[in-house]
């Protein structure tokens, strides 16, 4: 597993319910978002690229945990890190850390795989994905 790659997030008036907190969908799109941002400061590819390459990444799989509210203007924390590499899929892991108090609010698993975008078939993980992942750690 590599070491988790951290990046900060500003909780928008877009993204909360009528309770005034975070409503639970917008989570994965803060997953997404620290996923796009791994690949852009720690492997140095900007994940548009790797998708104009015809390989992508979708979503088979996801275990998600809520454990504290997020509310607007709240800063967060989203922590990702590449638990593992199989042949034609990643298992990533998520948390998201209120700034204020450093508390865990919420956490998850998610398995993504490997596809060609034009023949929309399942793909092996790229050998540079492989290697780049390997030597992510900082």
């Amino acid at each position: 597993m590599t070491e988790p790659f951290r990046t900060r997030l500003s909780v928008r008036f877009g993204d909360i319910d009528r309770a005034g907190i975070v409503y639970y969908p917008r989570f994965l799109h803060y997953f997404h978002v620290a996923m796009e941002e791994f690949f852009r400061e720690r492997l140095g590819r900007n994940y548009a690229e790797v998708l104009d390459s015809g390989f992508g990444l979708p979503t088979v799989h996801i275990e998600t945990d809520f454990r504290k509210p997020l509310r607007y203007g709240d800063r967060i924390d989203v922590e990702v890190a590449v638990v593992s590499v199989g042949e034609h899929s990643m298992t990533w892991r998520y948390r998201v850390i209120r700034e204020h108090d450093g508390e865990l609010a919420a956490e998850a698993k998610i398995v993504t795989a490997g596809l060609d975008l034009e023949a929309y078939e399942k793909r092996r993980i790229p050998e540079w994905l492989r290697e780049a992942v390997a030597d992510s750690s900082p």
